[in-house]
């Protein structure tokens, strides 16, 4: 029978044309959290109605199936959300010290505009605006670190190009200063502070990386010598190591909440591989694998005696 959701088999459309790798049956089962044969009926759709449509088979016999750009130059537009999402991250962005990302984005804003129809692009534009004038950010009170937006304009250039770095990096702990040569890796952003990711290229720290504060950053010089990183490496795994930036050993963390505040530890996610259980007296339990001990205690600090650290049993030792 026909796949009739209309709005997934448009959004596979859109998504076959942007994906140069074309996209396998397998991710059309995990986009849409449908069966492999459902999966096969919206690839059939899309090959049926869009005769330009290709496949190619990958060394491991996977197939995947593409669009040619431009196929769907008459059947993609935005809408008036999509617009006022897209302004909303653009000031998130500025207002969270990350001005050249908010510049990237404010320009493919700006080149989504160019290609709206006019005899669309009016409407769409107001409401767009009624939308933002709508919404907006809370001012976040504290200090901002400032960032030097040449310094990070540097690092991206010399990870796209697996070039090494030399910088003048002032200590945290203890406020002197000193030069180092280093492989980036890449950006972590945090709530207090943003970090480089790299390694040193004499091979201090062994194969370990290491966390530079970007505001800590004096100068930077772009080096010709390349790296190479790790087909091992990955930032977003490193990442979810940790409660926050600081890596540690991972260990099993388990969180018991008081009923009083259960409404609201739903609607927080502390760890992308959390599981989270409403216990039968109301109460909920938050488990998750991950190190950064510091950072936790700093978050746990804001839910005060709501919260119970069950795991590590020796939280509490020696405080």
């Amino acid at each position: 029978m026909a796949y009739d959701k209309l709005d997934d088999i448009l959004d596979l459309a859109i998504w076959m044309q942007s994906n140069r790798e074309g996209v396998s049956l397998s991710d059309i089962m995990e986009r849409y959290g449908v069966a492999r044969r459902t999966a096969e009926r919206m690839r059939d759709v899309i090959v049926n109605r869009f005769p330009q449509a290709k496949v190619r088979t990958e060394e491991n016999n996977v197939k995947r199936w593409f669009i040619p750009q431009g196929t769907l130059k008459d059947f993609i537009q935005f809408s008036a959300e999509e617009l006022a999402g897209l302004e909303k991250a653009v000031k998130f962005l500025q207002a969270n010290n990350m001005a050249e990302n908010a510049e990237l984005l404010q320009a493919v804003t700006e080149k989504i505009r160019a290609n709206i129809v006019d005899k669309t692009y009016r409407h769409i534009d107001t409401d767009a605006e009624v939308l933002l004038e709508a919404e907006g950010f809370a001012h976040r009170v504290g200090p901002k670190i400032l960032i030097s937006q040449e310094i990070l304009c540097e690092i991206r250039k010399a990870i796209l190009g697996f070039r090494q770095i030399k910088v003048l990096y002032k200590s945290k702990s203890t406020g002197k200063t000193k030069e180092y040569r280093l492989l980036p890796y890449g950006i972590l952003y945090g709530d207090r502070n943003h970090y480089l990711v790299a390694k040193h290229s004499d091979g201090y720290g062994g194969n370990k990386v290491h966390y530079f504060i970007l505001s800590n950053i004096q100068s930077l010089e772009l080096l010709a010598e390349q790296y190479e990183i790790e087909e091992n490496f990955n930032l977003k795994e490193l990442a979810e190591n940790s409660f926050g930036v600081f890596q540690e050993e991972p260990f099993e963390v388990e969180w018991l909440f008081d009923k009083s505040v259960a409404e609201d530890v739903k609607r927080y996610e502390f760890h992308p591989k959390q599981t989270m259980t409403e216990n039968p007296d109301g109460s909920v339990t938050v488990k998750f694998f991950a190190g950064g001990r510091l950072e936790m205690d700093w978050h746990l600090y804001t839910w005060g005696s709501a919260v119970k650290v069950i795991k590590p049993e020796n939280w509490y030792e020696g405080k």
